[in-house]
């Protein structure tokens, strides 16, 4: 009897080992294929980042060993500030003669780059002045619908946005134009007649240069280069040998309409302080007088050299300096008002130079306003008011 008990008690134990046994595999084999499934999705999103990071920034080839080393610094330069570079296509709407349906149309390309990690995009005033839309395509080829943020025709600059993710923007070194000297080298990277992400290198020729912008008004210390800059390229950088950003690409000087040598970029030290009002206000915020002033024909015709004040605001900072406007008297003659001729050391003849000169100052700021009165000269303190 006692042996019967014996092995039914060893069967028994045998049968609770072989129970505890599976149940171990099977945990250790769900254990073994959860591990597996998190490490094979974490494998999969890290490989997805990796994919989304070669494609901003490509894996650079090794250089050549039989480049010199100007080459290679050259080479290095441009893989370095491509990522920051992109393209721009814009659209106009045109209504169709005989349909009369309005459909979209291409309108011209541009370059442009990126200023923050948060999707501004700058560019030229004129490259997308006039269109319905814009597109900005970035070096890892995504294309992305652009909003207007803000423009200066006045200096030639727009701010554009887009909702791409922190990851693919590549922001641009931001560099200094007043150090700047002729003959040292630059690079224009840019999309010219379409073919994107192109170099072109040259030496500044020359500095302090003045050119027209688009609203007419002079952009005064152009930097002057023969780096090529053809149709496309308005917009894009030109870069210092450091790959800082020192211009903006925007004319060319060209009697034939074709690219003669030379070229100009507005200076990173007047986008430094536009694109900064652009964010904020959509626009220059650029001090003012609170004055209207005669039209160049009229000062002419009265032999007048410098501004003269027909109207001034009301409440405004040219009211409360006593500044005096032109008027009809009792008897219905033409009482001319002050006429401008400078602002503190600063001579103005018409109306942009007088706005150049007002852009070394501040809202709140006060300066002495040079005036000709009744054909005394006479200066007037007065604090600048926010242009309206």
């Amino acid at each position: 009897m006692n042996n019967f008990m014996r092995l039914i008690l060893a069967i028994v134990l045998i049968g609770i080992g072989v129970i505890i046994g599976s149940a171990w595999r099977s945990k250790d084999s769900t254990s073994t294929s959860t591990s597996s499934a998190i490490t094979s999705s974490t494998n999969e999103e890290n490989k997805s980042l990796e994919d989304t990071i070669t494609r901003i920034n490509p894996p650079s080839l090794p250089i050549r060993a039989d480049l010199n080393t100007a080459e290679k610094a050259t080479i290095q330069l441009f893989e370095d500030a491509a990522p920051s570079v992109t393209f721009i296509t814009t659209t106009q709407l045109k209504r169709d003669f005989f349909s009369m349906r309005v459909t979209e149309i291409p309108k011209g390309t541009g370059s442009g780059f990126v200023w923050d990690n948060k999707g501004h995009i700058v560019t030229n005033y004129h490259v997308i002045q006039g269109s319905n839309s814009a597109k900005v395509t970035l070096a890892d080829r995504s294309t992305w619908e652009a909003t207007i943020v803000g423009v200066a025709p006045e200096k030639d600059l727009a701010v554009l946005k887009i909702d791409a993710p922190r990851r693919i923007l590549s922001p641009i070194k931001i560099g200094e134009s007043d150090d700047l000297l002729v003959g040292q080298s630059v690079y224009a990277i840019g999309n010219p007649f379409g073919l994107d992400q192109t170099l072109t290198t040259g030496i500044i020729s020359a500095l302090g240069r003045e050119i027209k912008s688009v609203a007419g008004v002079p952009i005064r210390g152009a930097i002057q280069t023969d780096a090529a800059i053809n149709p496309g390229n308005s917009g894009g950088p030109l870069l210092d040998s450091s790959g800082r950003l020192i211009g903006v690409n925007t004319a060319i000087y060209s009697p034939s309409g074709a690219y003669a040598g030379i070229g100009f970029s507005i200076p990173v030290n007047i986008v430094r302080w536009v694109v900064p009002d652009l964010l904020e206000f959509g626009k220059i915020r650029r001090p003012s007088l609170g004055i209207s002033s005669a039209s160049k024909r009229i000062a002419a015709r009265l032999g007048i050299e410098g501004i003269l004040v027909i109207n001034v605001e009301e409440g405004g900072a040219a009211e409360k300096a006593n500044i005096q406007p032109t008027y009809r008297n009792q008897y219905g003659e033409i009482v001319l008002g002050d006429i401008i001729i400078g602002i503190n050391d600063d001579q103005v003849k018409n109306e942009a130079e007088l706005l150049l000169a007002l852009e070394k100052y501040e809202v709140g700021e006060e300066v002495f306003v040079n005036l000709i009165r009744n054909r005394q000269a006479v200066d007037v303190l007065l604090t600048l008011d926010t242009m309206k």
